[in-house]
């Protein structure tokens, strides 16, 4: 099996997550995909290329390998609802964003494949966060999670409309400090070309909600970006240089913003 995500440690007190950007799908999965789910439209397409600066700002990167149709990464373990009475997809999903099948007729998982692809991609994802995390917080006394992740402008599935283009989630305020959501959104809100909202219809997933701990010095935000800012949203998902060019300046500065805080609260 190739290996499940990459890793880049850095010396800041950051760790970007990007989980959903990964193509890979074993062969044997694969092979029982509809025609449309083959095409995998759900991805984060180009995430990791979008944030071509984490090198320079000394950040640590995790980033999955394997779609999330193989396993949603910010999805909790044991399947449950992340919004409880809307829309969602779950653990191993079955359908598309659209709402098309993802497996041909009787080919879905069934509990124990579902509990072997948790073993298999989603605790080494789990257990490497968690554990650079802890070393992130035992180095500087502080650790901000940034979860990286996009999705179409518009998906009628789950929210009316277009999507804001720059959508925090902090669990509700639950995940990190407001003090430093405060700094954030003053970014954003620099950035007026973009529109922006916190903790709207994407409040952050699995990842954010279990390891954003502020009394215990670890501050996690999720950002949904919309695609429409960096990207073509139909097939062949290509990547916008000249779009992302722009949405790229404004995404830097949010996340300096997050060290430089990090960095100030540490000294203090």
């Amino acid at each position: 099996m190739s290996e499940t995500y990459r890793f880049a440690a850095g010396s800041a007190p950051m760790l970007v997550s990007i989980p959903h950007a990964g193509t890979g799908v074993p062969d044997d999965i694969a092979a029982r995909f509809t025609d449309t789910a083959k095409s995998l439209p759900d991805t984060d397409w180009h995430v990791d290329r979008l944030y071509d600066f984490l090198d320079e700002l000394g950040v640590s990167v995790i980033a999955a390998t394997q779609s999330r149709y193989v396993v949603d990464l910010n999805r909790p373990p044991d399947g449950r609802s992340l919004y409880p009475g809307a829309n969602n997809t779950g653990l191993c999903p079955t359908t598309t964003f659209d709402e098309a099948p993802i497996y041909c007729d009787g080919a879905a998982p069934d509990a124990a494949e579902i509990a072997a692809r948790r073993a298999a991609f989603w605790q080494p994802y789990h257990q490497r966060l968690e554990a650079e995390l802890a070393a992130i917080h035992a180095r500087h006394g502080i650790a901000v999670l940034w979860d990286a992740h996009s999705i179409r402008s518009q998906v009628p599935r789950f929210f009316e409309g277009r999507l804001p283009d720059l959508n925090f989630g902090t669990g509700g305020g639950t995940s990190a400090d407001p003090a430093l959501m405060e700094r954030l959104e003053d970014v954003a809100a620099g950035a007026a070309v973009y529109s922006a909202v916190s903790n709207g219809r994407f409040k952050g997933g699995a990842i954010t909600r279990t390891y954003g701990n502020p009394a215990m010095g670890c501050h996690a935000v999720q950002l949904e970006l919309s695609q429409i800012t960096y990207m073509d949203e139909d097939p062949p998902y290509g990547f916008r240089e000249d779009l992302a060019a722009g949405v790229r300046l404004p995404l830097r500065r949010l996340l300096e913003a997050a060290l430089v805080w990090a960095k100030e609260r540490a000294g203090a």
